[in-house]
């Protein structure tokens, strides 16, 4: 059975997991109705994605 020989050191464990952070999401302003919205996707708010109506948003 593989068993380690030494104890990993806080600064190596540490450096194995720099990768686990969270990133922000990038925001970008809807160009038609001005929300915010994920780029290079359809606009929750309109429907609307490069000036064409995608998806029919109901009124509330």
């Amino acid at each position: 059975m593989a068993v380690p020989k030494r104890k990993t050191s806080k600064s190596r464990r540490d450096k194995r997991r720099t990768h686990y952070k969270l990133i922000t999401p990038n925001v970008v302003e809807c160009p038609y109705c001005h929300e915010p919205k994920l780029p290079h996707r359809v606009c929750p708010h309109c429907g609307k994605y490069k000036g064409e109506e995608v998806i029919e948003v109901k009124e509330v």
